[in-house]
């Protein structure tokens, strides 16, 4: 029996696909990665939901804003009108930004890793980043909303979600912190991610670009990190 969907359904589909680009359960393996919070609760830099909203909040503020936003926004419009080089340029200057090895492979990981599942669920033309030079995960990531019609702004605001999710399932890991506190920490991040994102989209080429040292001096000392459960 053939079903038609009335617009108000139809417009639903965009929305259901970005739960699922967003879901936790997307095989990246992002739960692996905690993007120097590990290190940072070695040192006692975070140690209660208060540091640890702090810290989360602080990269969000100053580093996604000024840097993995407006780039989204520019990867998804370069996708958008089919302009290969502007998508490569964007892309290498965020690799670029990272300011370890690890943050770096982080990136090259889980960009392939999401590559290389958009190719089986039929986004063909990813195909190109399995191989050097990788795209960023946030590079895969705007090609599949832009291909599932998912709009500028929903995208942003998911993935801004998905980051934010995956520091605070860090955060509980490590500190420890309960899951009830860890609600409390991402119903502080709910109110701010619509104003990091519409800030962050807004602003020039000459604007792009952050100075975190935290998150790099954390990042970095890492790798050297005598125990560790997590690979940033």
């Amino acid at each position: 029996m053939n079903i038609k969907f009335t617009a108000p359904f139809s417009k639903s589909f965009g929305l259901l696909k970005l739960l699922r680009l967003t879901s936790s359960s997307l095989p990246i393996g992002s739960f692996s990665y905690s993007q120097g919070l590990e290190y940072a609760v070695s040192r006692g830099w975070v140690k209660d939901s208060s540091t640890a909203l702090d810290w989360i909040q602080g990269l969000m503020k100053n580093s996604l804003l000024h840097l993995e936003i407006p780039i989204f926004k520019r990867v998804y419009k370069a996708f958008e009108e089919n302009e290969e080089e502007s998508t490569q340029y964007w892309n290498a200057y965020l690799m670029a930004s990272r300011d370890s090895y690890e943050l770096q492979e982080e990136d090259r990981q889980q960009g392939k890793a999401l590559a290389r599942l958009l190719v089986e669920l039929g986004l063909k033309e990813k195909e190109v980043y399995l191989c050097q030079p990788y795209g960023c995960f946030l590079t895969s990531f705007s090609l599949a909303a832009v291909r599932w019609e998912i709009s500028l702004e929903d995208s942003v605001n998911g993935f801004l979600w998905m980051w934010a999710e995956n520091q605070v399932l860090s955060a509980t890991k490590l500190i420890p912190l309960g899951q009830t506190e860890g609600q409390k920490i991402l119903s502080e991040l709910i109110e701010i991610i619509p104003h990091i994102s519409e800030k962050g989209l807004a602003l020039d080429d000459e604007e792009i670009g952050y100075t975190a040292f935290g998150l790099g001096m954390a990042s970095a000392l890492h790798e050297t990190q005598y125990t560790r459960l997590f690979r940033s």
